[in-house]
């Protein structure tokens, strides 16, 4: 998507989400596209070219420190501006200027040169034009560039800026090639062809704590690089819907000011370390109130991998649709108050889930032996594992727990551990059934989306009702979520047909 600095419009606690990437406006706005388009690279890559430095911080000094010059002069040679831009074709006819006409009748110019096309019709010109600035980071000596996908990429489009730029520290310029990028992430890599760079050691995200001290590098505003300083605000930030229903969010927070075209820059530790890629704000204004959000490294040395070797990013599987289990679900199956767990809300057929003996009704405990509370965690889980991976998976069924293992599936286009609430954000679809279509009062063979479920803090409770069918959407019939998903057009106003109480209308939805 383009660089610029306005506002996305989906309100967050009555402010703005935006992403960091500018142009001369400075204003910004962010489209994370669904697919990964890249050329499937033949490059060059030592083993330990996207390791992640797993000593935590040292945090058993506490003298005094006055300064962290020494370590950010190591540092700041390796954040890079990244300049992009676009060639578009302008149809010309110079017949329509009177004056030059005028000029080549009384004075004598040269004769218009005709168009390849034919006598006298209108030529073409290509012309590029300045598409954004944003900021990347130098992760290998040999060339690599770590950035934000939204930096490189077309605004309200799926493909990339028809010319990337990193410009050093020191000035020199050089072109880059795409080797891959993941808007799901907001991640994208990016190669130059030079040695003997400037580059950043990648630590390991999951050492941070809240409270540790970061620095922010970038060039905010284009005024150049600047560095501001910071504590881990928190960590597992998910669910701010930068990133769409689709996205993988993991954020860490921090009070490092942050400003539009900080995107793609560095968030480094104490050490000299990169800890995030810097990605977006929230903003009533536009400028830095301390929120500022970055990609950990533990997502994106992952994806950074994926790239090297494939261009795109494999994810597992499962095939389950899944909920977050509230304190009602949890006394109506009778655990505990205060259980966790993520409560699966139907199977996929013939997925990973329905092959291991997953059932509706399971409630998952652990995902590869590790406790899992939300959604958004699982979600995040089985996408940083590989289709075909056998994974432990700790459920209660019945009020007994056991383990069941499970060999992830891999889907193109496909979330992994999506749930029906991905699709519209804050609306539970669900495919009829006997018993839902006789709760609902419909015909025996009704098919489509059943809403049963829509949050008051949904965009779509003015739109939709419990209740209520989904028949179609943008005329294509749909009666899977996969069919939903697929019909569905992000950043655009649908059409969806529906049925309510012996009724049919057409509602119009915008999703984000």
């Amino acid at each position: 998507m383009a660089l610029s600095s306005q506002a996305m419009r989906k309100p967050l606690f009555f402010v703005s989400v935006l992403v960091l990437g500018t142009v001369g406006s400075f204003s910004l706005s962010a489209k994370v596209e669904k697919t990964n388009d890249a050329p499937a690279p033949a490059l060059a890559v030592t083993p330990s070219t996207f390791e992640l430095d797993a000593k935590p911080i040292d945090r058993s000094n506490t003298a005094r420190i006055s300064s962290y010059s020494d370590m950010l002069e190591k540092v700041r040679p390796a954040v890079v501006s990244v300049t992009t831009a676009r060639i578009v074709k302008v149809m010309r006819n110079d017949r329509v200027n009177p004056m030059e006409d005028m000029l080549r009748r009384f004075y004598g110019m040269p004769p218009r040169q005709q168009p390849r096309g034919g006598q006298g019709g209108p030529d073409v010109e290509e012309r590029k034009l300045p598409n954004g600035i944003g900021s990347g980071v130098i992760i290998s000596a040999d060339g690599y560039v770590l950035t934000n996908n939204h930096v490189i990429s077309e605004e309200d489009s799926n493909t990339v800026a028809d010319e990337i730029i990193i410009r050093l520290n020191d000035e020199r310029e050089f072109p880059a090639k795409v080797i891959g990028r993941d808007p799901r992430t907001d991640v994208a890599l990016v190669k130059v062809d030079a040695t003997a760079l400037p580059f950043l050691k990648m630590a390991e995200s999951d050492n941070i704590r809240i409270g540790d001290i970061v620095f922010a590098i970038g060039n905010p505003m284009d005024v150049g690089q600047t560095v501001t300083m910071g504590i881990v605000s928190a960590t597992g930030r998910t669910n701010l819907g930068i990133l769409g229903a689709q996205g993988y969010e993991n954020f860490i927070q921090t009070d490092a000011s942050i400003n539009p075209g900080n995107s793609g820059g560095a968030l480094v530790d104490v050490e000299g370390r990169l800890v995030g890629i810097n990605s977006a704000i929230l903003s009533r204004t536009g400028g830095n109130i301390g929120i500022g959000f970055a990609v950990p490294t533990s997502i994106v040395a992952q994806v950074a991998r994926n790239l090297v070797d494939t261009g795109s990013v494999q994810r597992g599987f499962l095939g389950v649709n899944i909920a977050n289990l509230t304190t009602d679900l949890a006394e109506a199956f009778g655990l505990p108050s205060g259980f966790k767990g993520v409560i699966i809300e139907g199977i996929q057929k013939d997925e990973a889930a329905d092959k291991s003996g997953l059932k509706r009704g399971d409630v998952i405990l652990k995902y590869d032996n590790q406790a899992i509370d939300s959604v958004a965690q699982l979600r995040l889980k089985i996408a940083q594992s590989k289709p075909g991976q056998s994974i432990p998976v700790t459920i209660t069924r019945d009020g007994k727990e056991q383990t069941i293992t499970v060999t992830l599936g891999s889907q193109e286009g496909a979330i992994a551990g999506e749930t029906s609430q991905n699709i519209l954000d804050g609306v539970t679809l669900t495919v009829p059934t006997d018993e839902l279509r006789k709760e609902y009062n419909l015909a025996e063979n009704a098919e489509g989306l059943i809403v049963t479920a829509v949050e008051g803090r949904s965009r779509y409770a003015s739109s939709l009702r419990e209740g209520m069918v989904i028949l179609e959407i943008n005329d294509r019939t749909v009666k899977s979520i996969g069919d939903a998903r697929d019909a569905l057009r992000r950043g655009a106003v649908n059409k969806l047909w529906v049925a309510y109480r012996d009724a049919q209308a057409f509602i119009a939805v915008r999703v984000p």
